[in-house]
């Protein structure tokens, strides 16, 4: 189970509407219980390394895989995971998503839809490298702070992943 601070919450989510139309992206970063609950406590936004068209795709430049893991050693904290977004698109992993994935880590995927935060959901991998979503401990809906709406709760069908 994922646990939000708020402020990490908010960062990431602005994130997302600030990069919107292209996809966004960043490291999560916090601590692991002994259940495997994970408290996100801070986040780095990093800059979309893709070439081409953004809107459909993110990459972490290897640079920026290297300076994440010296800011949570330097800070006591955990390298836990990524965040991206999809940009009218649902949040549920790609193929390409699953492909590019790591073990052990956390992807979050914000969906954004026509520059609203839609649903926000994780995901890890599995034993067969099959992604399993994770639980994240906030309920949604929760007001969005930009336009004081509420979040939408569904992925919206009529736009299937294609990330």
């Amino acid at each position: 189970m994922l646990v939000f601070s708020p402020l990490v919450r908010e960062r990431m989510l602005a994130d997302a509407r600030q990069t919107f139309p292209d996809e966004c992206c960043g490291f999560l970063f916090g601590t692991e219980k002994e259940d495997g609950s994970r408290y996100l406590s801070d986040i780095v936004v990093v800059t979309n390394a893709k070439e081409g068209d953004k809107r459909r795709r993110f990459e972490i430049a290897p640079k920026d895989y290297l300076a994440a893991e010296q800011y949570a050693e330097e800070r006591g904290l955990m390298l836990l995971g990524v965040y991206h977004s999809h940009p009218n698109h649902p949040a549920v992993p790609s193929e390409h998503d699953r492909l590019a994935a790591q073990p052990f880590f956390s992807y979050v995927i914000i969906s954004v839809l026509d520059g609203r935060i839609g649903r926000v959901r994780s995901w890890r991998l599995n034993d067969a490298r099959q992604f399993e979503e994770e639980s994240i401990a906030e309920p949604l809906p929760i007001e969005d702070k930009a336009t004081h709406a509420p979040f939408v709760a569904v992925d919206n069908p009529a736009h299937p992943s294609t990330c």
